[in-house]
């Protein structure tokens, strides 16, 4: 990913700022996922089986019960129609009804029947059922919630038929073959229910199936209700395992990855990045890295270190061979310009000849221009910001008063910053000054010379060197001087320092921006 997108931000760029640790993570739950949910719907599908086997079981189970609990009231019900008398005069049929209910007497199972004025002829006197709605017409079998179901036929000879069946003799007829007691069976009636059995140890969270089936009797329905397969902690551990397993997959896998990998790495980053040249990089100090290849990468760094160990102390051995030579380069650059300067002074001593001897001070004064920066170069060698202006052209002022001609009253004001330049700068304002100095004395052997420095808009690099005399302001003399003497070697000089001289021919002063090294 590049630096854009970075930038940009967006999921990609999330997850390419997260740790290493974190992306392996994510890669892991992703790559193992897909898997989890195959085995979560795999265990899913045989409790989805175990369902269909339970439906199945409970969907015989209530035919059986149907179709012997309708088997049961429908042979009751014809009976009781079979007892009652088809024409006027003729008798109910009594023994039938008693012998058909005096063996389940012992049940609860009752019967009476009545003649037309509601008068008992047989049986057990059995109170009428209010039909569920008012304005309907009396069904045959109506259910009493709580008691049972009750009989009731009337024949067109007004003779009138009843038996009632208590509860518990409904839900025996109805009890199915091969189930155990852990059911419910209801059966229904319009807007009436008469529970037959229900569920021992039931609670809410038990997980049950329901069916209900018509009896084609009447408006009867029966619901049966059993348990449903059991959710057990082997299908809990079993439908969650895969998700734990994912997991702790991606978990230890991270791990992993991060102790091996990421955490050394970073142990090793730590320790390159606090690396500081001429020191020995120890990435294993205080423990052993597992990954063998980032132990070896590091032992690599190690000896990478050594190495560059090894070139900087053969580089430090050769500068400070090269600091001696070149320091003995300049000591006897000095002391052969002093001997120059010596044998000049000699040779001025013994002539003379006012020509000589002008010519030999003229010499003098620019041998001394060179020792003077030779001398404090040479002092402030081993320190590398650079000369000091000041002391050089304060030494320099100091040589040319005592070069000047006896009886001159030349003077040398100084006005100067402490100010640091480079050698070749010192050199080359050494001999512009000298020229320019001489210039003036030339013209004027009482000439005051004023030499300063001014800080200008960029005062960390340049400033502004100035030189002003009334001996340097325009005339005759100082324009044969400047024209045919001096002019050019101060040109020169001046382009050395990659500068421009200006002169103000009024005042008499020359003015350049000189490159500094910086400030004391």
């Amino acid at each position: 990913m590049d630096d854009d997108t970075l930038k940009r931000g967006g999921p990609l760029a999330a997850v390419a700022r997260m740790p290493t640790g974190a992306k392996v993570f994510l890669i892991l739950s992703g790559a193992l996922l897909p898997l989890a949910l195959i085995a979560f719907l795999a265990s899913l599908q045989t409790t989805r089986i175990a369902d269909q086997e339970v439906r199945a079981r409970l969907r015989v189970a209530i035919g059986e019960a149907a179709r012997s609990l309708r088997g049961e009231l429908a042979w009751e019900l014809r009976e009781v129609r079979a007892a009652l008398p088809g024409t006027p005069g003729e008798a109910p049929n009594c023994g039938r009804l008693a012998g058909l209910f005096e063996p389940q007497a012992a049940q609860g199972v009752r019967y009476a029947v009545l003649d037309p004025s509601r008068r008992l002829v047989c049986g057990q006197p059995i109170p009428s059922v209010a039909p569920a709605a008012s304005d309907a017409p009396p069904a045959p079998l109506q259910l009493i919630p709580g008691s049972g179901a009750q009989i009731e036929v009337t024949a067109p000879t007004g003779y009138t038929a009843r038996a009632f069946f208590p509860t518990r003799f409904i839900a025996d007829a109805a009890q199915p073959t091969g189930l155990t007691d852990d059911i419910a069976l209801t059966l229904f009636s319009g807007d009436r229910s008469l529970i037959l059995r229900t569920r021992e140890d039931a609670n809410a969270l038990d997980r049950t199936e329901t069916q209900r089936v018509d009896l084609a009797i009447e408006d009867l329905s029966l619901e049966m209700t059993v348990p449903g397969a059991p959710v057990t902690s082997s299908a809990v551990v079993a439908a969650l395992s895969p998700f734990l397993m994912w997991f702790l997959a991606a978990t230890i896998a991270w791990f992993v990855v991060d102790r091996l990998l990421i955490h050394p790495l970073r142990r090793l980053r730590a320790t390159v990045s606090a690396y500081q040249p001429g020191e020995v990089i120890d990435p294993v100090r205080g423990s052993q890295i597992p990954a063998q290849e980032i132990r070896a990468l590091g032992d690599t760094f190690r000896e990478l270190s050594q190495m560059v160990e090894a070139h900087e102390r053969d580089l430090a051995e050769g500068l400070s061979r090269q600091t001696k030579l070149t320091r003995e380069v300049h000591h006897r650059v000095k002391n052969n310009l002093q001997v120059i300067a010596s044998l000049i002074n000699f040779h001025a001593r013994v002539t003379v000849d006012p020509g000589a001897l002008e010519a030999y001070a003229s010499i003098q004064r620019r041998v001394d221009a060179l020792a003077v920066v030779h001398r404090h170069h040479y002092a402030g060698f081993e320190d590398t910001r650079g000369i000091e202006l000041r002391a050089v052209i304060g030494e320099l002022s100091s040589n040319i008063r005592a070069t000047a001609p006896e009886g001159s009253g030349v003077g040398i004001m100084l006005n100067v910053e402490p100010l640091l330049v480079s050698q070749d700068t010192a050199v080359a304002v050494a001999f512009l000054l000298t020229e320019i100095v001489e210039l003036a004395m030339q013209v004027s052997p009482a000439a005051q010379v004023h030499i300063s420095t001014q800080t200008t808009g960029d005062a960390a690099t340049a400033t502004l060197l100035r030189i002003s005399s009334p001996a340097l302001a325009d005339s005759p003399a100082f324009a044969t001087l400047h024209d045919k003497r001096y002019g050019r070697v101060i040109g020169g000089l001046v382009r050395q320092l990659r500068s421009q001289l200006h002169h103000e021919p009024l005042t008499g002063a020359f003015e350049l921006q000189v490159s500094i090294t910086g400030r004391l």
